[in-house]
């Protein structure tokens, strides 16, 4: 029971406070080193497809990605809950979670948690069916997790966990700044903030690079059902 004239501090704001020195993005040249190759083995078939996660990027046995699919990076927080997100829209042939649009080649988990390698934790999502499956899986981005606080989803607070987009090819942007100007005006209505969201070409996104993460975080959520996520609806629908 709270005392009379006590006021209770949220969570998120207590961890907000707390990790703020995480919220500055790392300059290059002061990310962490990292290393020429993974420091780790990487799993190659996803649990819940049952599709190749590395495609043409695997160290041994590289394979093509199928004939028409696109790739799409995204970034939302926890990457447990955006990569259960992505595998469960119509169209999607994989996922994965990683890191991406940092500075430090081939980081761990533990060095993106720490803020010094600029990566966020992020999702790779290879789809087909073109425009339609791409604005099906924005749309459950948008509106599954929060754009609009910057370096932060719920209590996971700094630059790993931003809001992000990143496209591998010119047309996907066009719609990627669509829905989120769609987007927008949805939340404009609902009261709500500006989108802090990072859009922009995986090319020119810190070095570049989509890094596959560890074993233990593929499909985290179908291997461990009532483990921590903090997405969901986020209370404004739009239709892109």
């Amino acid at each position: 029971m709270e005392r009379a004239g006590t006021t209770v501090t949220p969570m998120w704001q207590m961890m907000d406070l707390l990790y703020a020195h995480k919220k500055d993005m790392v300059a290059p040249e002061d990310a962490l080193p990292g290393r020429a190759g993974y420091p780790y083995a990487l799993a190659r078939e996803h649990l819940v497809l049952g599709t190749d996660m590395l495609g043409p990027e695997a160290p041994v046995d590289p394979r093509p990605w199928p004939a028409g699919t696109e790739e799409l990076i995204l970034a939302g927080g926890c990457f447990w809950g955006i990569e259960r997100i992505a595998w469960q829209v119509p169209g999607v042939h994989t996922t994965s979670s990683g890191y991406a649009g940092g500075f430090t080649p081939h980081p761990t988990y533990e060095e993106v948690f720490s803020a010094r390698t600029g990566h966020a934790e992020a999702v790779r999502v290879i789809y087909a069916g073109g425009e339609e499956t791409l604005r099906a899986l924005l749309s459950q981005f948008w509106e599954q997790h929060d754009p609009t606080t910057a370096n932060r989803q719920g209590n996971d607070v700094g630059t790993e966990y931003r809001s992000a987009v990143y496209w591998t090819a010119a047309a996907q942007g066009e719609v990627v700044r669509d829905s989120a100007s769609r987007y927008q005006r949805a939340l404009d209505e609902a009261g709500r903030g500006a989108i802090t969201t990072e859009l922009r070409p995986l090319s020119e996104a810190g070095d570049g690079v989509y890094y596959t993460a560890e074993p233990e975080h593929q499909q985290f959520l179908a291997k461990n059902p009532g483990g921590y996520c903090n997405h969901g609806f986020n209370g404004v629908a739009c239709s892109l």
